[in-house]
C-alpha cells in the first residue's frame, strides 16, 4: 500500500468538541504541550493536485513529510468535510469541490 502524506490540521477546543460529536476525537495526535493535530491523509496523486491548485503550499520532504502552507480556508473546508463525513478520507471530495 502506498504511503499516505498527511495534512496536519491544528485542533483547538472548539474543533475538538466537533470531532467528539462526530466520534473522531480519538484520531487526533498529541503533538507537544497539549496541542493536538488531525492528520488528514492524502495520496501521492492528491498531493500533486493540491500543490498544483495551491502554488504557495509545499510538501516538506525533509522533516514532517507532510503538506504545509495550505491556506486557512482550505484547511477549514477539509476539517468541515471530516466532521460532516465522520471520516478522514475526504480529499477526493475536497478536490472535487474546489
Amino acid at each position: 500500500m502506498a504511503e499516505s502524506i498527511p495534512i496536519n490540521i491544528w485542533i483547538n477546543e472548539e474543533r475538538l468538541e466537533r470531532l467528539q460529536k462526530a466520534g473522531l476525537a480519538d484520531v487526533t495526535q498529541d503533538v507537544f504541550a497539549g496541542l493536538k493535530c488531525l492528520p488528514v491523509p492524502t495520496s501521492e496523486a492528491q498531493k500533486d493536485a493540491l500543490l498544483k491548485k495551491y502554488p504557495m503550499a509545499k510538501y516538506d520532504s525533509a522533516t514532517t513529510k507532510s503538506i504545509e502552507l495550505l491556506p486557512r480556508d482550505a484547511k477549514d473546508k477539509i476539517f468541515d468535510l471530516v466532521v460532516e463525513k465522520k471520516n478522514l478520507n475526504v480529499m477526493d471530495a475536497f478536490l472535487a469541490s474546489t
